[in-house]
Formats: structure tokens, C-alpha cells, sequence
């Protein structure tokens, strides 16, 4: 029975050792942050640390792990205080979420191995599949979560415009307002049962 500290606490599978850890910590451990999105250690949606270093965890067993430490991303931080959690946030980078603590379990490692990136190292760090396309904030959110792990707080993420705001306006045009739907004292009335 193979024996692992995860999050802070030993525990012991009783499970075959062949097991692969993603399944042991969403079936046993009831930490269900690692998503199973291939099994075959492509997306990147089941990456959690083991010993330190980011690990795709549909890829390992845990026979092979005896003895390791293990982070997932809900021991990662308190009320989501790490970094890159922040940075996230800040930057509005997350859309489904599917693939986020995988990706967050990524850039943790990464910067936590690397706290002085070139912009080279930025753009290679995460290699994690996101089928929403989240991958151009994802540069910007390393980078605030690079300054805050230094103790300054991150640079505000630079608002994008609307395309409404940023047409240009044509001499003589009276602008269209932009609805954002009915008023709201129109349509079906609620009424309690």
C-alpha cells in the first residue's frame, strides 16, 4: 500500500500501485482540483507537484511515488493567497476553469524554480492545453504573479476596450447606443408559489 504526504498529510492508498495518482486523489482523496482531461499527459489539466516539480498525475502511479510529497492545488494556498491564484484573478484570466489548476499547478513550479524569467522563459512555461484559448493573458498574469511573489503588489491588467468604445466616430454620424437588453420591468413577472 503505497504511502504519500499529500497536502501536508500522510496517507496511505489502499489501492493497486499501479493506480495512477490522479485517480487516487479524485477517487480516495476526494481532491478533485486535477482534472482528467486526456490520461495521456498531453493538456496538462491533472498537473500537481510532486516533490516540488510540476507533474502531469494521470502520467505516474502512485506505487511510484512511495514516500513523496504531494501539492494539489487546494493545498496550494490558504483562500487562494498564492501568487499565481492572484494573478489570475487580477488579469480575469479564467473562462471555463477546467484547465486553470492545472495551469496554476504549472506556473506555481515554474516561477517558484525560475523567480527570474526571461520573456522567452514566460512564453515556453506553460505548456497546458486550454480549449477556451485563455493562452494571451496567461503571460501577463506570470508576470504580475513574478512581482508579487517579490512582494510588491501586481500591475493592474490594462483594460481591454469594447469594440463599441473604439470605433472610430465618422464625421457627420450620430452614435448608436449599445442595449444591454430590456429594461428590467419588462418581461415574464416571478411571482412566488
Amino acid at each position: 500500500m503505497p504511502s504519500l504526504t499529500v497536502n501536508g498529510q500522510p496517507i496511505t492508498y489502499r489501492m493497486d500501485p499501479r493506480t495512477p495518482l490522479l485517480f487516487a486523489l479524485r477517487e480516495a482523496s476526494n481532491l478533485t482540483g486535477a482534472k482528467n482531461g486526456c490520461a495521456t499527459g498531453h493538456c496538462g489539466a491533472c498537473t500537481v507537484h510532486v516533490d516540488g516539480r510540476a507533474v502531469r498525475s494521470c502520467t505516474v502511479s502512485i506505487g511510484a511515488l512511495e514516500g513523496a510529497s504531494v501539492t494539489t492545488i487546494e493545498g496550494l494556498s490558504e483562500g487562494r493567497s498564492h501568487p499565481v491564484q492572484q494573478a489570475f484573478l487580477a488579469g480575469n484570466v479564467v473562462q471555463c476553469g477546467f484547465c486553470v489548476p492545472g495551469m496554476v499547478m504549472t506556473i506555481a513550479a515554474f516561477i517558484e524554480n525560475n523567480p527570474s524569467p526571461s520573456e522567452a522563459d514566460i512564453d515556453a512555461a506553460v505548456t497546458n492545453i486550454c480549449r477556451c484559448g485563455i493562452y494571451p493573458r496567461v503571460p501577463e498574469a506570470i508576470r504580475g504573479a513574478i512581482v508579487a511573489r517579490r512582494g510588491a503588489a501586481p500591475a493592474e491588467p490594462t483594460p481591454v476596450a469594447s469594440p463599441a468604445t473604439e470605433a472610430p466616430e465618422q464625421p457627420g454620424a450620430t452614435p448608436t447606443p449599445i442595449e444591454d437588453g430590456p429594461p428590467a420591468t419588462e418581461g415574464p413577472e416571478l411571482v412566488p408559489q
